[in-house]
């Protein structure tokens, strides 16, 4: 990682770029270290399920065995994650994202869910993050993003105001130059159909707070099976 005295233009910190496999894979290790700590850490079969799960990722990846360790020793090189000897004979994996990013838990949880999100507006940050970490209220999340905004690990994509999004600044130069192009056509697509960002906000709260029990259910069912095939 490049060391905090080095600036960019603006004044910030230079920050690295990761590839969407090493982002995913530590957005899961910090997830399933926060939710389901019984089965952490993580062995790279369990690694694998998590980045691979259908339930709070976008987009879906299928990640295999090789790809995977690519990004955990992609992690390891930028001190993100470290390998540690298990109680068995497999080896896992555990996060370093407090120290990575400087952060502590409401910024952990807010950045994880980019990671394996994508950008996201206040709202659906404060009701996807919840799991992780409870907000008091959106105020509380904005505060957040703007501490690390200020650290630059994270930057608002589109103006300020309701439905405002934001997204991490790992991503590579050259997932950036599609990045913007694909979520003007997204808010193009939410405005057509007179939709405003606080029904989404509402909609999503009522609709994850349903699913919520469900998938904390099935990620400790997924990581114990993961830990049994391995």
């Amino acid at each position: 990682m490049s060391d905090d005295s080095d600036t960019s233009a603006a004044g910030k910190p230079e920050r690295p770029s990761l590839s969407a496999a090493a982002r995913r894979c530590l957005g899961v290790l910090v997830e399933k270290a926060k939710t389901t700590p019984d089965n952490y850490p993580l062995s790279l079969a369990a690694v694998i399920t998590g980045a691979n799960q259908k339930s709070n990722r976008a987009p879906q990846m299928e990640l295999d065995e090789g790809a995977a360790m690519i990004a955990l020793d992609e992690l390891r090189e930028v001190g993100a994650a470290r390998e540690i000897q298990g109680g068995g004979r497999v080896n896992k994996y555990r996060h370093a994202a407090y120290e990575f990013f400087d952060v502590d838990s409401p910024g952990a949880a807010i950045l994880t869910e980019l990671l394996l999100r994508g950008p996201q507006t206040v709202g659906e940050l404060r009701t996807r993050a919840s799991r992780m970490h409870a907000f008091a209220d959106l105020q509380a999340v904005q505060q957040e993003l703007d501490q690390l905004a200020e650290k630059n690990w994270v930057e608002p994509l589109s103006p300020a105001g309701r439905g405002q999004l934001f997204s991490h600044t790992l991503y590579t130069p050259q997932e950036r130059q599609y990045l913007l192009p694909k979520l003007e056509k997204t808010s193009a697509a939410v405005e057509a159909t007179g939709t405003t960002a606080s029904a989404q906000d509402d909609r999503l709260q009522r609709i994850q707070s349903r699913l919520d029990e469900v998938t904390g259910r099935l990620e400790v069912l997924e990581a114990k099976l993961a830990d049994l095939e391995s």
